[in-house]
C-alpha cells in the first residue's frame, strides 16, 4: 500500500541523522517537523529567520507572528533564536546545513532537481530559497509523489522543466518507493505497495535493487 503524506514525512524523518541542522522546504516537507523527536537533537532552520523550530502549532499554541517560510504557524524549541533573512540565507549558502528536504516537479536520475517552475506560460514561478538550499546543503532529500496526476513519472532520465540545481539530490522519498540517485544511477532502497519490476516498467530510468 502506498504511503500517505504523513507516512512519507515519517520515513524522511527516520533517515535524518541525530544532531543535524535541517531546512524543510515549503509544502509536503514541512510535515517532517511533526515526526522529529525532541531527543534527536535535530535543529530545524527556516529561511525567514528561525533556528530550532518545533512542530506545527495547533489550537492555543498558534501565534500568528511565529511561522515557517510557508507562513504556517509553528512552535519553537528551547534555545531557539531569530535573525534576519540575510543571515538566514548566509547560513544556507555557507554550507552550514546538513540536510534540506525539498519538494519537486521532477528529479533526474543523476540528481538534478526542478522545483520552481513548470515552464508553462500561465504557471507562477516560485523560486524562494530552493536554489540556495539545493547547492548549500550537504545532503538534499526530495519528498514528492512519484507520479503526476496524469500518471507521468517525476523521476526522469533528464528534467524537462527549468532546473533548480544540478547533480545535488541524494535521495528521493515518494509514496511508493525511496530512491538513491546521483552519478551512480538510481538505486531502489525501499518500496511500498509496488514491486521492483512494476517500478521498472513504469519508469524510464534504469534501476538497481538495494
Amino acid at each position: 500500500m502506498s504511503l500517505s503524506k504523513d507516512e512519507m514525512a515519517a520515513r524522511v524523518a527516520a533517515d535524518i541523522p541525530d544532531g543535524s541542522f535541517v531546512n524543510l522546504g515549503i509544502g509536503q516537507p514541512t510535515l517532517v517537523a511533526d515526526h522529529l523527536t525532541s531527543g534527536s537533537g535535530v535543529v530545524l532552520h527556516t529561511e525567514n529567520g528561525l533556528l530550532n523550530m518545533g512542530p506545527a502549532a495547533v489550537g492555543d499554541a498558534i501565534d500568528p507572528d511565529l511561522t515557517n517560510a510557508g507562513k504556517q504557524p509553528v512552535t519553537e524549541r528551547p534555545g531557539s533564536s531569530y535573525f534576519s533573512s540575510a543571515d538566514s540565507f548566509a547560513m544556507m549558502r555557507g554550507g552550514h546545513l546538513d540536510v534540506c528536504v525539498l519538494g519537486a516537479f521532477q528529479v533526474s536520475a543523476s540528481g538534478d532537481i526542478a522545483n520552481w517552475h513548470t515552464g508553462e506560460p500561465d504557471a507562477i514561478p516560485a523560486v524562494g530559497g530552493a536554489m540556495d538550499l539545493a547547492i548549500g546543503a550537504k545532503r538534499v532529500f526530495v519528498m514528492m509523489t512519484l507520479f503526476a496526476k496524469d500518471g507521468t513519472p517525476k523521476l526522469v532520465p533528464s528534467c524537462s522543466y527549468p532546473l533548480t540545481g544540478v547533480g545535488c539530490v541524494d535521495r528521493v522519498y515518494t509514496d511508493v518507493a525511496v530512491f538513491q540517485v546521483g552519478a551512480g544511477g538510481v538505486q531502489v532502497l525501499d518500496t511500498f505497495g509496488i514491486t521492483f519490476d512494476e517500478l521498472a516498467e513504469r519508469l524510464d530510468v534504469s534501476l538497481r535493487p538495494a
